[in-house]
């Protein structure tokens, strides 16, 4: 097994990390040398495999083949379609054809000369394929959630802190610098205040059951290898218990592991309702589901509302972080990400040359194309750099830490708490009782 430490170090001529607070935050560098779709071969080349190309296998897979230096030489996954989707993707990037696998054991035990492992699988083999991965000397990219299960999630942690490789969980948005740029507004700028309360929401349309065409379907004893007892349920896996902690893991986990991390601090109780009360086609997890969680920050106490709706897309996805100086709104979609000072407080003094615009009925200033330098009250344009898919920037995050020790936006642990702070909301709809959260039960 290659020690892809020792074989990049030094190696890169790489570019100046990116300039802002954002970029320090995430940890988010370039490399230099050709760019995507080089033909020949670089000394600093990362050999990677993805287990697991699915939907949001194949949006990581896409991101990271913008990343220079980053090969895919093999492809995991028990459907014979994905595998060949996937390879078609690395093609026309100009890369080789990969080796394509149904078990990802076989891989692991035919690819000596792989760095790091993407394991974009359902939620429930995530610990099998990232413990595997890591035994084999690979560094490990894990999709969120961790596992559909704690016990799981918490053996993904031991075995990354018995490895020297890298663990990166997929919460992504700690990563993206618009995330890091409204932190520092908060924490350095003091924009808010005092934080008293958060809220946050993903709402989705109401959407049928994916059906895949009868030539399309996976043999029966396939599907029965790895688990699953029809096609039907491989493709909807994220809808029942077996296989997913549902939508609360699903889109949730994306949105309270930003409360945790904004607030610094995992929740300190927690109370939720939900049920399974639209769809009657064979689904097992909650539509919807409303949890209020509470936080014991350092400057007192914060009450946080969430909610995922899988019957309605009215307003979409987003956060948003109110206190007794102003309020932030912040999403991946950045035409909601907004700052709006209380009227009776003094703003930050960038406020009065900022450009105005109306949000929910108040003046607001859009937060996207603007940064503040490191130690300067003067704003900055965000660099065009900073304008990429959202999964590229904790895709660069990963690849960094392998190849220059930048430290991880996500690590195993910070994961672990955010499967802690999730998956008991579905034990809290299940028993009608609220959850109080011990400090120890955060620590795998």
């Amino acid at each position: 097994m290659r020690d892809s430490r020792n074989r990049t170090k030094g190696a890169m001529d790489r570019r100046a990390f990116l300039g802002s607070a954002a970029a320090v935050g995430a940890g988010i560098a370039l490399t230099g040398g050709s760019g995507l779709g080089a033909a020949a071969p670089r000394v600093d080349d990362l050999h990677v495999a993805i287990i697991g190309a699915g939907s949001q296998g194949m949006v990581l897979l896409r991101d990271a083949l913008k990343i220079p230096g980053i090969r895919f030489k093999a492809v995991c996954d028990i459907w014979d379609y994905s595998q060949k989707y996937a390879s078609g993707v690395i093609r026309k990037s100009l890369q080789p054809m990969p080796n394509l696998y149904t078990d990802f054991r076989e891989m692991l035990a035919s690819e000596p000369d792989l760095d790091a492992v993407v394991v974009a699988t359902p939620d429930w083999v995530h610990e099998e394929h990232a413990v595997a991965s890591l035994e084999a000397g690979l560094h490990v990219y894990c999709e969120k959630e961790m596992s559909n299960t704690l016990e799981a999630a918490r053996r993904i942690v031991r075995a990354a802190r018995n490895s020297d490789r890298k663990v990166q969980i997929g919460h992504q948005r700690r990563s993206n610098p618009f995330y890091i740029h409204a932190l520092q507004l908060i924490e350095k700028d003091r924009a808010l205040g005092r934080i008293t309360n958060c809220y946050g929401q993903w709402n989705r349309a109401a959407q049928p059951q994916a059906e895949v065409p009868e030539k399309l379907h996976l043999p029966k004893d396939i599907l029965e290898r790895y688990g699953y007892e029809t096609m039907e349920r491989f493709r909807n896996w994220r809808w029942y218990r077996k296989f997913s902690g549902g939508p609360i893991s699903d889109l949730g986990s994306h949105q309270v592991d930003v409360l945790n991390w904004f607030l610094r601090t995992p929740p300190s109780a927690m109370l939720a309702s939900g049920g399974l009360d639209y769809y009657e086609d064979g689904r097992e997890w909650y539509d919807s589901v409303m949890a209020v969680y509470e936080y014991r920050t350092a400057e007192g106490v914060v009450r946080a509302f969430y909610q995922v709706l899988n019957t309605t897309s009215f307003g979409g996805y987003f956060e948003t972080f109110m206190g007794d100086r102003g309020s932030i709104n912040i999403s991946e979609n950045t035409a909601k990400s907004f700052y709006v000072p209380e009227p009776t407080e003094e703003p930050p003094g960038w406020v009065d040359k900022a450009d105005r615009v109306e949000k929910q009925g108040a003046s607001a200033i859009m937060l996207i194309g603007e940064s503040r330098k490191e130690g300067e009250e003067q704003k900055e344009t965000i660099s065009p750099e900073l304008q990429k898919p959202i999964h590229q920037f904790h895709l660069e995050n990963f690849f960094g830490a392998i190849r220059e020790g930048t430290p991880l936006s996500c690590p195993p642990e910070v994961g672990y708490e955010t499967a802690v702070s999730v998956l008991r909301v579905n034990d809290a709809v299940q028993s009608g009782t609220p959850v109080t959260f011990r400090p120890e039960d955060f620590r795998a």
